[in-house]
């Protein structure tokens, strides 16, 4: 499994940030981390392609891949898995604290995106917004299948990064962030996949509105209700650890 240490570290961090800004300012938050950008596309959507890469470079490989796999290209589908299929793992592992769960909806979710590729547009769509809004029905419905449910696991997170990387682990492993994660489970559905989507996977408001399907605003409200609650929920004195 991929190393997510340096990123985990620095997404926790930047949502405890947030829980201490609400705190002190009681106002709405900006945009955060992550942004949308565009790029060239075809297969008769061509300006409505889009990718949040920064890269420019990386935007335009991206989008030819997607191009080539809706037209049955499986090798660029394949370099498209070995892109995202982290970002949808880390997604699904927040949503069900559960490596081996998280690992199954991950396989489950490219299998149904190979499966609906050809009739994949872009209408101004990320294609990982795309998938990410796979992985979060199909966590949805597991829950309300009743297979199983959320809950807590005792799961180390340094579990998931390789076992050189000693000062990462050992951030991974720590209280604060342990009892922050757990933290972000006790709150309703949609407050916690906006704050995974918007701290820990990095992506920008009108992402995170795309896989929600809610406006701009509306996202930026459950992010302020999200953290106020989660803020709530921290015990005192471990919000700024």
């Amino acid at each position: 499994m991929p190393s997510y240490g340096r990123e985990v570290a620095l997404g926790l961090d930047a949502l405890r940030a947030a829980i201490l800004l609400s705190e002190a300012l009681g106002d709405s938050l900006g945009s955060g981390p992550g942004g949308g950008s565009r790029g060239p596309g075809g297969y008769g959507d061509a300006d409505l392609a889009a990718s949040s890469e920064d890269d420019a470079a990386e935007r335009t490989r991206l989008i030819a891949l997607v191009e080539l796999a809706r037209k049955g290209d499986s090798e660029a589908f394949g370099m498209l898995y070995d892109h995202y299929q982290p970002s949808v793992y880390r997604f699904l592992f927040y949503r069900t604290r559960s490596g081996p769960l998280a690992e199954d909806l991950t396989s489950e979710t490219f299998f149904r995106a190979l499966r609906s590729m050809t009739g994949f547009r872009w209408q101004g769509k990320d294609f990982g917004a795309w998938l990410m809004t796979i992985a979060r029905n199909l966590a949805t419905d597991h829950f309300k299948a009743g297979r199983t449910r959320l809950e807590m696991t005792t799961e180390d997170m340094g579990a998931h990064d390789d076992a050189t990387e000693g000062p990462e682990s050992t951030v991974l492993a720590s209280m604060t962030n342990e009892i922050l994660l757990e933290a972000l489970t006790q709150l309703p559905d949609e407050q916690r996949d906006c704050l995974v989507m918007r701290f820990l996977q990095g992506m920008s408001i009108a992402e995170t509105a795309e896989v929600l399907g809610r406006s701009d605003g509306a996202v930026k409200q459950l992010q302020l209700r999200g953290v106020r609650n989660l803020a709530k929920l921290m015990p005192d004195g471990i919000r700024g650890s």
